[in-house]
């Protein structure tokens, strides 16, 4: 009952938060109406008053935020303040191409997983941490792979719809956008956490008796997804509301487009519909991921029967990392000598020469130059949110109560609302996307954290330790930290290349940095157009934060420890 109360504490108040956000952000709701409705009318004293009358804006947000709750429980979310449509059948028909949507991307997710742990499966946990080509994949930006894809399998070969939303073979391009990255992040994460269960006494013993390698292979699986599904309740949620991207460039009526352009347009009433929509949802997976975590454990979670994963890994291989770093400092030491702003139109969208390793852009401006100069803050930036992420996700982590339907009302809002939300409260400035970025990141890694808990906290050996008299504060010393912060540290560094294309795409929003700001992404954003002619423009950008997401996840195989297999419980990691 506590943690419904806090989740139905936390909804209100996000709900009353988007509520005032025209008067937090000191704007004049009648003008952005006007400016949605007719942009090219002028915004007239009288015109503007009758807009207020209409709408009741002169009663004040709290009597507003009032009547809209009020008509709630009688299934009335009021009427849009831009169409004059009710909210309620608008949100419903959004979500209901959204929900179409995000199942069949994640139908997508789910092979690119297998496809993505397929090795470690066929050879039993006896493999070496790499993933290099997942990496590349998980950090590839939505919106990039969406316009590949439409441009080059719906255009130039005519295979799929490009645009449009009116029947299934419309919904495979836009799927393979969403479904992608996601899959390479939740096979990352399964594929670290396999070798452990390969190595636990059950699979020892049942490969000692001769069943076939598919059946064990299956039940490490299982034995794995307890830790994972709390994380895929997440992606549920993100590919439904936080598909903007994708949606805007095919088309699609999708409840992340509606809501984004409700907030653009600061149309309260669908805006809040939507929000509210999207909080119900999160609150509908979150509950059906734990169910599915119980029926896959059983009573062994409750009776504290769980065996102890030895979380043994095979010697990490180096190179790969040594490469990938070399290969983004050679970028960085080649570029940043180089002016970035220097315009020549008369050398607008060149290819890749020896004078312009990159090629140039639309104003003649060299992309070798940008893309450094741009690391320089968008990677350090990254740098520091995603450390400071880990460590609320890990803090936030250790108190499931608390922080899991706070994750959950996090992961309902959309980054732009997010950003928007801030840039309300602040008032903008180049802090903005990091703000925003930092207020939503930590969500997957504390659910991460609490997952992983949950299921070290039910091992035999823990039960044991507590019976001898160990404290509280040894056992999370000495053995649950110990038994998470590798893995979690692993999933934080493998989002750093996502989190360094966030802060780019919202100071590309309008919301950060302005032009002509050398941002990562501001620079995929910017030469998106220029895709099909000069496709190097966008290319250069996208590589190098596919090497960075490389480099993160290969870097990450450094944080395992090998340790002697047996029967018995050994030392805990350090």
């Amino acid at each position: 009952m506590r943690t419904v109360l806090w989740r139905a504490s936390l909804a209100s108040a996000l709900v009353c938060g988007i509520g005032l956000l025209p008067w937090l952000s000191r704007t004049d709701p009648a003008l952005t109406v006007l400016k949605a409705r007719a942009q090219d009318r002028d915004p007239d004293p009288a015109v503007l008053a009758a807009i207020r009358d209409q709408l009741g804006l002169d009663a004040g947000p709290l009597t507003l935020l009032g009547r809209w709750l009020g008509g709630l429980p009688r299934g009335d979310a009021g009427r849009s303040w831009i169409s004059g449509a009710g909210a309620g059948p608008v949100v419903i028909q959004a979500l209901g191409a959204s929900l179409l949507l995000m199942a069949v991307a994640l139908l997508v997710a789910a092979g690119t997983a297998a496809a993505v742990c397929a090795r470690t499966l066929y050879r039993g946990g006896r493999t070496r941490p790499g993933g290099t080509g997942s990496a590349m994949l998980a950090t590839l930006p939505e919106f990039l792979t969406a316009s590949v894809l439409a441009t080059v399998v719906g255009v130039q070969l005519g295979w799929l719809p490009a645009l449009g939303w009116y029947g299934p073979r419309y919904t495979v391009l836009p799927a393979l956008a969403l479904g992608l990255p996601a899959g390479a992040v939740l096979g990352r994460l399964l594929d670290d956490q396999l070798p452990g269960a390969f190595a636990e006494p059950w699979a020892r013993a049942a490969a000692a008796r001769g069943l076939p390698r598919g059946r064990i292979a299956r039940q490490a699986v299982r034995r794995c997804l307890p830790g994972l599904l709390p994380n895929t309740a997440l992606f549920v949620v993100g590919m439904t509301g936080g598909a903007v991207a994708v949606e805007q460039l095919y088309d699609i009526p999708g409840l992340g487009r509606t809501t984004l352009q409700a907030a653009l347009a600061q149309d309260l009433p669908v805006l809040q519909a939507g929000t509210l929509a999207l909080l119900l949802l999160a609150a509908l997976a979150t509950g059906a991921a734990r169910l599915a975590v119980r029926l896959l454990t059983g009573p062994a979670l409750r009776d504290g029967a769980l065996p102890a994963p030895p979380r043994l890994t095979p010697a990490v291989r180096r190179t790969p990392p040594l490469l990938l770093g070399g290969a983004l400092l050679a970028v960085l030491a080649a570029g940043l000598p180089r002016d970035p702003l220097a315009l020549d139109t008369t050398a607008r969208l060149q290819p890749p020469s020896w004078a312009h390793p990159f090629g140039t852009d639309a104003l003649g401006r060299d992309l070798l130059a940008r893309v450094a100069h741009g690391a320089l803050d968008t990677l350090l930036l990254a740098l520091v949110i995603s450390a400071g992420t880990l460590l609320a996700g890990l803090l936030l982590g250790l108190l499931p109560r608390l922080s899991g339907p706070l994750a959950d009302t996090v992961n309902a809002v959309p980054p732009v609302l997010a950003a928007l939300l801030v840039t309300a409260v602040t008032g903008g400035g180049p802090a903005t996307p990091a703000l925003a970025v930092a207020a939503v990141a930590w969500a997957p890694l504390a659910t991460h954290t609490s997952a992983l808990l949950r299921q070290e906290r039910a091992t035999l050996h823990l039960t044991a330790t507590r019976a001898l008299g160990a404290g509280r504060w040894y056992l999370l010393r000495h053995e649950l930290l110990p038994a998470v912060v590798p893995s979690v540290t692993r999933h934080a560094l493998l989002r750093l290349p996502g989190t360094a294309l966030a802060l780019a795409a919202l100071g590309f929003l309008g919301l950060g940095a302005q032009p002509p700001s050398p941002e990562w992404g501001r620079l995929l954003a910017e030469n998106q157009p220029y895709a099909e002619r000069a496709p190097w423009a966008v290319l250069a950008p996208a590589a190098v934060l596919a090497v960075l997401g490389a480099l993160a996840v290969t870097s990450a195989g450094a944080l395992h420890r090998r340790r002697p297999a047996g029967p018995a419980r050994e030392e805990p990691v350090r």
